[in-house]
């Protein structure tokens, strides 16, 4: 909600910059809150950070890239609609890395979600195919960067906290942000005289950023990336809710109806998650 304000009405249309100021943020709280001694850092070896950081810094910088450019196009309650296909990229990208197990039922739930977020989709009254192109985009790159941050939090045995790995991470994303930054936007903000730069709501967007950037760490540390994007689904039915009051998206019959059933689909997909997770406990003991 911030960021779409920040990019569509506050006279700030530069998602790179926006994107390049939250991992600044991030990469110097994370820092002063390392070395100040609040937070533990884990060590991260050369072969580690080569092999999972930087990949994961460079999907962050795109996903952030992409998914705040999208703004500039779409109205937050479609943005928030496209995004419930998540956990299904997420399935998909899964299987793919051997963190999620392929199941017949899984499948057919995934593409209940697919159904709907196509319902909702074709029911869309400002449907703009370049804002819907950045958008899947991000969550394309955002589905591979979450499992391999699983992969790094679980599968290899790192032990991090969320501070600990935005404290290794936000700083080469900040890196991969600053040179399309220099190259693309920053010679348009030179030459942009409409341009308004409002620190307090930069700031505010920043610590916004932050502050998910935990939860999601936390989340993913503790069960799975599946897991945190079917949670995430109930946070963007308020967003959508928040935008038709605030900004007065419209929003249609149709859409609300596909986004119901992907909502449904999700929702079954965890449903039958959790049963699976309680029966491998029971056979572990």
């Amino acid at each position: 909600m911030v960021n779409k304000y920040v990019l569509s009405m506050s006279g700030f249309p530069y998602p790179v910059a926006l994107t390049c100021t939250h991992m600044l943020f991030c990469s110097v709280l994370a820092f002063l809150l390392v070395r100040l001694g609040f937070v533990e850092a884990v060590s991260i070896t050369a072969d580690t950070y080569l092999s999972c950081i930087l990949p994961i810094g460079l999907l962050f910088a795109g996903t952030l890239w992409l998914g705040n450019a999208a703004y500039l196009y779409l109205s937050v309650s479609f943005i928030q609609m496209l995004k419930a296909s998540m956990p299904m990229v997420v399935f998909i990208v899964g299987v793919f890395f051997a963190t999620e197990k392929f199941t017949l039922k899984a499948a057919l739930n995934m593409l209940i979600v697919g159904t709907g977020i196509a319902i909702a989709s074709y029911g869309e009254i400002h449907f703009v195919v370049v804002g819907v192109m950045l958008q899947v985009g991000s969550i394309a790159t955002e589905s591979v960067r979450l499992t391999l941050v699983q992969i790094l939090l679980q599968k290899r045995g790192i032990k991090m906290n969320p501070v600990s790995t935005l404290y290794h991470i936000a700083p080469c994303c900040f890196v991969f942000l600053f040179l399309p930054f220099i190259y693309i936007e920053l010679p348009k903000m030179v030459n942009d005289p409409n341009l308004h730069i409002n620190i307090p709501l930069l700031l505010l967007s920043a610590a916004c950023a932050f502050a998910l950037n935990m939860s999601v760490f936390l989340l993913i540390g503790k069960t799975s990336a599946l897991t945190m994007n079917v949670a995430g689904v109930i946070k963007d039915w308020l967003l959508i809710l928040l935008s038709v009051v605030l900004y007065g998206s419209p929003v249609t019959k149709l859409q609300l109806g596909g986004y119901g059933l992907a909502f449904a689909g999700v929702m079954y997909y965890n449903y039958q998650a959790s049963l699976w997770g309680r029966a491998s406990e029971r056979e572990t003991y």
